[in-house]
C-alpha cells in the first residue's frame, strides 16, 4: 500500500551501541548486514525493515515511533542514557484529540527520533 513505511535508514556513531539502546527500548531485533557488525546493522522496526550505519554520529531522519503511553516513553529514552526535547509540539486539545501527542528525543548518541501517541479512541 503507499504511504507505508516500508524502510528507516539511521546513522550512529556506533551501530552496535545504538542496536543495543533500540532493543532495550522498544524490543527491536538486530542482525549485522552484510558488511559485518562494524559496518551496520539489520533491523526489524516493529516490522518494517530497517538499517543501522556506523560513523555518522548524530544523523538520522525525523521519524516517530508509536507509544502506548508517552510519559513511560519519556521515562524509558531517559533512563537509557537519552534525553527529551522539551518543546511542545502537541498544540491544544483539539489537536491532541485529533492527532495524539507528540514527543522528538535523542538517543544517547545524540541521534534524534520521534515518540507518537496516538489519539484516544
Amino acid at each position: 500500500m503507499t504511504g507505508e513505511i516500508s524502510f528507516i535508514e539511521f546513522g550512529a556513531g556506533d551501530a552496535a551501541e545504538s542496536a543495543r539502546f533500540y532493543a532495550a527500548l522498544f524490543g527491536w531485533r538486530s542482525e549485522p548486514g552484510p558488511n559485518g557488525p562494524d559496518a551496520g546493522y539489520q533491523l526489524d522496526v516493529a516490522g518494517t525493515p530497517g538499517g543501522l550505519h556506523s560513523g555518522d554520529p548524530g544523523a538520522a531522519p525525523y521519524v516517530f515511533f508509536a507509544v502506548e503511553q508517552m510519559q513511560a516513553a519519556c521515562d524509558r529514552v531517559v533512563e537509557l542514557g537519552g534525553t527529551v526535547d522539551p518543546m511542545d509540539l502537541n498544540g491544544d486539545a483539539g489537536y491532541r484529540a485529533t492527532h495524539g501527542l507528540f514527543t522528538l528525543c535523542r538517543d544517547q548518541q545524540g541521534s534524534p527520533f520521534g515518540l507518537h501517541q496516538r489519539p484516544a479512541g
